[in-house]
């Protein structure tokens, strides 16, 4: 919530002549990401749980292993294209926050508000909550060997891991960027053992399962709109490293390179491990499997078997790392931009990362741990997910219209943002017909946040006590984590 600052909180929340000489800059985010990190941070968040776990979403709405394969290939193509068209956005405006910073620009403060509002409570603490609940139950399988460890440990050990993860990217940036180097490069290891795995059985002369590709095929658009979810859902962080262009060296060069290797490279190792997954699995063994990776390894692998959960595991907490570092960053710019209390805003003196925002983060994926049934709310923001990445291409469109003079580094073919709305216009509408509940309550919790916007940012004439509160919140902030407010002039 943006609130008036009394000069004694500007005196604690500004910076100060020592903290001003702990950095020749001053108190900033630094640039300290190259276009490696880029890379490690798209592919480690992209390539999380999904590839191992449910590849049978997208194969039970296709009805076939061949309209499978072509859901993957196309799902890689669209997540491509939308990336192509972020590169314009981030070149274009070039601040942290992704969806929230071009919404913001292009239609104005409420609907990116409202996209912070989903994020902020459901969108990104729900992911990190499913992904850290992944971990868990992997790394406890061997403990609790034929049967699914205790719901209570699963949710313990997804609390402790996150709040260490929170630690690491509140201590230090080249800690947290070299968390994500070492467990991207892992989780690819783990999918390069399964396609050559599944090239082996396929030389063995195991083509039984591509007799029939075509064979089952669902047709109704509905359907293959969900089926399209489902593989988009896998690729879904394509858009996480436009959450911190500012942290970027050379973003203009590094952010479209990054893309550019980024996508093809997740792509081709999507449909090979699923190629792989379809040699060796039936298709009724794939739609009977929790984690069709472990499937495959138990088929396949032998003693080795073992080495699929601890990769899964492996693949999760590099995808964990990743989100906590990229989506802190949105609420810090909502923050900044007086979307969010300014506590949020403030930047650690010592280690100049935004550590009231990661806390913040952690919090409330801590509280979604708690909640019995915390993957029913994915089912609820999926599409309001869809809904926003539309708004925000279709603002690419509407400032090539409003701004065609904006300095645009990227500037791709106006071809390419016109094919991603309409697809994702289809995404957005044709569920609606399927899943009607979901889309419902999707829109209900978008809407909530207009009361919030009215009372908290658009209402000028606070009264003294909530300007108080917020006051004393952000300074206790500001003096619990040693935090100030960036330097703008540095």
């Amino acid at each position: 919530m943006p609130d008036k600052v009394a000069p004694a909180e500007k005196s604690v929340l500004s910076q100060s002549k020592a903290a001003r000489s702990n950095s020749d800059e001053g108190i900033k985010l630094k640039k300290e990401l190259g276009l490696w990190n880029g890379v490690a941070i798209i592919v480690g968040i992209i390539v999380g749980a999904g590839i191992f776990v449910s590849p049978k979403g997208v194969l039970r709405n296709s009805g076939s292993v061949g309209q499978a394969l072509i859901v993957w290939i196309f799902s890689g193509i669209l997540s491509l294209i939308g990336a192509l068209c972020y590169a314009e956005l981030g070149t274009m405006i070039p601040k942290s926050g992704g969806d929230y910073a071009y919404i913001s620009d292009a239609f104005g403060p409420l609907p990116a508000f409202l996209y912070l509002w989903v994020a902020l409570f459901i969108l990104v603490p729900t992911g990190n909550a499913i992904t850290a609940l992944t971990f868990a139950q992997y790394i406890l399988q061997p403990v609790w060997p034929g049967c699914e460890p205790p719901y209570a440990a699963i949710r313990l050990l997804a609390a402790v891991i996150t709040c260490l993860l929170t630690v690491i990217n509140c201590y230090n940036v080249k800690w947290a960027t070299r968390v994500q180097d070492i467990f991207t490069g892992t989780k690819i290891f783990a999918l390069v053992i399964i396609m050559v795995a599944g090239v082996w059985w396929l030389c063995m002369g195991h083509t039984e399962n591509f007799q029939h590709p075509m064979s089952g095929t669902n047709t109704q658009p509905g359907y293959i709109a969900l089926a399209v979810y489902s593989g988009l859902f896998s690729y879904s962080g394509w858009n996480y490293l436009n959450f911190v262009t500012e942290e970027l060296k050379d973003p203009y060069k590094n952010l479209p390179k990054a893309i550019c290797i980024s996508l093809p490279l997740v792509t081709v190792i999507y449909v090979f491990a699923n190629i792989a997954y379809f040699v060796v699995l039936t298709q009724d063994e794939i739609l009977a499997s929790n984690a069709v990776a472990v499937t495959f390894g138990d088929k396949l692998l032998g003693v080795m078997s073992w080495i699929m959960p601890f990769f899964v595991a492996c693949s999760t907490f590099g995808a964990l790392n990743g989100a906590i570092f990229a989506s802190s960053r949105l609420f810090f710019v909502g923050a900044r931009n007086g979307h969010l209390p300014t506590a949020i805003a403030l930047i650690n003196v010592r280690n100049l990362t935004p550590m009231p925002s990661l806390i913040f983060l952690c919090i409330i994926t801590l509280i979604l741990l708690i909640i019995e049934d915390v993957y029913v709310l994915i089912n609820y923001v999926s599409f309001v997910e869809a809904l926003f990445t539309t708004l925000s291409v279709s603002g690419l469109l509407w400032l090539r219209y409003k701004k065609p003079d904006l300095h645009r580094p990227i500037k791709v073919s106006i071809i390419l943002p016109i094919i991603f709305f309409i697809i994702c216009a289809f995404l957005v509408t044709f569920p609606c017909y399927v899943s009607p509940w979901e889309v419902g309550i999707g829109v209900i919790i978008i809407l909530s946040g207009i009361p919030v916007y009215c009372i908290f940012i658009d209402w000028k004439t606070k009264p003294a006590w909530l300007i108080n509160v917020s006051y004393n919140f952000n300074i206790a902030c500001a003096k619990l984590f040693m935090c100030v407010q960036e330097d703008k002039t540095a």
